[in-house]
């Protein structure tokens, strides 16, 4: 199992529920949402794969207001809808994964692997943004 690429896989997950999700039908988006991942990234095989990116999809989005609340504490001038959305979805997974999975994952770990999301999909400015918000609410 590459963890690298489920982590991405529950990323684009997470942007796509950004922009299409249904409160009504919150299950079935979400499903749909990791489906389509797995559809599109043929390396993700396993049923761990796909467990580590239901359960992170899943517990991001259930815990998206003390998540989001979180990150708002620690934005500067910003709010949270300003924020472009690749580096809103990578703060939300990064700090679901810090503070809510059990057994925890290294900071340091959630951190770095944001980064490189940042630096992948965001701005020439993301990854040191998202390292910054990170560093902070890690503390």
């Amino acid at each position: 199992m590459s963890r690298k690429l489920a982590r991405e896989a529950a990323f684009k997950a997470l942007f796509q529920l950004d922009f299409n999700f249904e409160e009504d039908s919150r299950e079935e988006s979400e499903n749909l949402a990791i489906e389509t991942m797995f559809d599109d990234e043929p390396r993700l095989t396993s049923k761990r794969d796909f467990a580590y990116v239901e359960s992170s999809v899943k517990g991001t989005r259930a815990h998206l207001q003390e998540i989001d609340a979180m990150i708002t504490a620690h934005l500067k001038g910003w709010t949270l809808p300003r924020i472009m959305a690749a580096d809103r979805n990578i703060l939300r997974l990064a700090v679901y994964e810090m503070k809510f999975v059990e057994p925890a994952i290294p900071k340091g770990v959630v951190i770095n692997e944001a980064v490189e999301l940042a630096k992948r999909y965001g701005t020439d400015d993301s990854s040191r943004f998202v390292n910054g918000i990170l560093e902070s609410i890690s503390k």
